[in-house]
């Protein structure tokens, strides 16, 4: 793609505010904010934006009043309801026009006043590209667009990406992983999965969002008449509030949605695929790692968000595809320490603290960060956004400082294998589980736990978003779980100097059970002195999936069998005299479907079995944790 940062002399410079005159809209009133935008803003509501297959997207254009352009646009397009007269829109329409650029703000089809059929992603591939079109050729354009946006807003970007339209000049996605398919290591599908174990967070976000019977005024009616009529009917459903704690235990999982009564939506054809290799999953707009990068990219990230490790791959990906030399040379991530979507300048400044952890002052201005890297991409200024910036910046927590890496992991990171020994009782906080970096000896025994569905591991903290309050992310303490003999704990000694851990962390687990198909799930604590034990990550494996999500393959009762859950992504110091913990169990409820241990099509049974499990040690078959151990200076 052609992005030169030439800027011609002959183009009229619109004469607006500078962007250090730019204000902080979150303290303002709602009606100081509309009144703000009235002044400043030239708006049109629900102009419909004809796509190729003659569907119109309901779209408002917000531009500096009285400019006639060129102007650089940011493009934003959600699923949400944020068209009709939201002031959550004016805000960030009037910090867009205050910075000199348009900002298109766009319904994907089937959602409220946009026509069509309504799919997750929306078509990126095809409204996605219509759309940049058709800002392009406005005559207020400079022919450069910007997309960003957070989870739903910034999901669609990704496929997006991969088609190289002209006019795509910049891309800000914030925690955008349930826009990725498969990517390295991860076959998540969109965070409907992680190692294959489907999530419930997913199953509660489609209940708000996918309505099947959803109304939609005639069509050919006019941007006026549109706009006259969303003042008085927003088109939202009114669904009855639903007690997702008790819901969420439903079986069969299947009949989720169907037992409070719903119409048959997206939920049902997801959740009936055949595991993370069906097939359908390369049918929407999600993106796979067998596709190119066109577009320079600024990437948010978050440690506790739900999807850190695919968000990470793709940053990867996205950097080493080179179909686009330009843009794989231009890719940059901030990471930090909130949960999903937490990169508002407010939550980013002053002390901060996740779940029960203080974590410091993070002090990040991210909008500073967004628009400087705009203005390099969409307004040709090359000193706005540095081209020598770290392509990675991320916060370790436990240091709570901010570090900065050409790659990720950092370069200087070396694998330090962790093994889980115990004497044959590491069941609960009071076992005899420690987690040493030396190897175990050739009889060492292993340690057996019984896992019954009837009586899942709750699920306390961690990455998760969007599930109706049945998670709260964060870094909770974890000893209320390890208390449980279900729950096989590993720690190591206290440690005499900081270690810092960032990257992927690995799990290998030799294990057997007396079930035909069962759960895997492993956790990443840092023990504090005073014995609380904030979880940095977790990750679970469906056993079946073991030799590949394409290889489904059952258990032989007894035999041992190896397990690789998907990576665990974070950066924390262990601070002298922490210890480093890792847990194994069977289960993460309510954040993971449950595994009824029956062998068979595990979402659409009601029946299940109790397993016997176990995680071996002896040498030859030693389970262990690698941790990319960052070298102190």
């Amino acid at each position: 793609m052609h992005r030169s940062m030439k800027v011609c002399t002959a183009v009229m410079v619109l004469a607006i505010a500078s962007p250090s005159l730019a204000q902080d809209y979150s303290q303002y009133s709602d009606a100081a904010i509309e009144r703000e935008l009235a002044q400043k803003a030239d708006v049109t509501m629900f102009e419909m934006v004809p796509m190729r297959d003659g569907v119109r997207l309901a779209t408002n254009v917000y531009r500096p009043k009285g400019a006639k352009g060129p102007l650089p646009t940011i493009l934003i397009k959600t699923p949400y309801n944020e068209l009709s007269y939201k002031v959550g829109s004016s805000r960030s329409a009037l910090e867009a026009i205050k910075r000199g650029y348009a900002l298109v703000l766009q319904n994907e089809r089937g959602r409220f006043y946009s026509e069509g059929d309504w799919e997750i992603l929306g078509k990126p591939q095809t409204d996605g590209y219509d759309t940049l079109s058709w800002i392009a050729k406005q005559a207020w354009s400079n022919g450069k667009v910007g997309t960003r946006g957070c989870s739903s807003s910034a999901e669609w970007q990704l496929a997006l990406a991969a088609q190289n339209h002209p006019a795509h000049a910049a891309m800000v996605p914030q925690a955008s992983g349930a826009g990725i398919g498969k990517v390295g290591e991860f076959e998540e599908q969109g965070n409907w999965y992680t190692g294959g174990v489907p999530r419930n967070l997913f199953f509660v976000w489609l209940y708000g969002v996918d309505n099947p019977l959803n109304p939609q005024p005639p069509k050919g009616l006019d941007q006026a008449t549109i706009a006259r009529l969303a003042k008085y009917n927003d088109l939202a459903p009114n669904k009855p509030a639903v007690d997702w704690p008790k819901q969420i235990r439903h079986l069969p999982v299947a009949d989720m949605l169907k037992d409070l009564g719903e119409p048959t939506g997206t939920f049902e054809e997801l959740i009936s695929r055949k595991g993370p290799a069906d097939p359908a999953w390369r049918k929407g707009g999600l993106y796979h790692d067998d596709a190119g990068w066109g577009v320079p990219a600024l990437w948010f990230n978050s440690w506790y968000d739900v999807s850190i490790g695919p968000n990470m791959a793709l940053f990867n990906h996205a950097r080493s595809v080179n179909s686009d030399k330009e843009a794989s040379a231009n890719q940059y991530v901030v990471v930090t320490p909130s949960n999903h979507c937490g990169f508002n300048s407010r939550v980013l400044s002053g002390p901060y603290k996740s779940g029960d952890r203080a974590l410091g002052s993070i002090d990040f201005d991210a909008e500073k960060e967004v628009y400087a890297f705009f203005d390099r991409w969409l307004k040709g200024d090359a000193a706005a956004f540095s081209a020598s910036t770290p392509p990675v910046r991320y916060y370790s927590m436990g240091a709570n400082a901010w570090r900065e890496s050409a790659q990720w992991p950092p370069q200087q990171a070396k694998t330090v294998r962790f093994y889980l020994r115990s004497g044959g009782r590491a069941n609960s906080l009071n076992g005899d589980g420690k987690l040493s970096t030396a190897a175990p000896a050739a009889d060492e025994k292993a340690d057996r736990y019984v896992y019954d569905p009837a009586n899942p591991v709750q699920t306390i903290g961690g990455g998760d978003c969007c599930n109706g309050g049945l998670v709260i992310a964060g870094a909770f303490d974890q000893r209320p779980i390890e208390a449980r003999d279900d729950v096989l704990v590993y720690t190591s000694e206290p440690l005499t100097e900081a270690m810092e851990v960032s990257g992927f962390v690995r799990p290998v687990l030799h294990v057997s059970s007396d079930a035909k198909d069962t759960d895997f799930a492993v956790k990443l604590v840092d023990v504090a002195p005073d014995g609380t034990a904030y979880i940095l990550g977790d990750t679970i494996m469906r056993a079946r999936y073991r030799d590949g999500y394409d290889k489904p393959k059952m258990l032989t009762a007894g035999a041992v069998s190896v397990v690789k859950p998907t990576p665990i992504t974070t950066s924390n110091t262990f601070l002298p005299g922490h210890r480093i913990r890792i847990e194994i169990t069977s289960s993460n409820f309510p954040k993971f479907v449950r595994n009824l241990n029956t062998g068979g099509d595990n979402e659409k049974e009601t029946k299940f079995v109790v397993a016997r499990n176990a995680i071996h040690h002896a040498a030859g078959q030693a389970s262990y944790i690698e941790l990319p151990v960052v070298p102190a200076k």
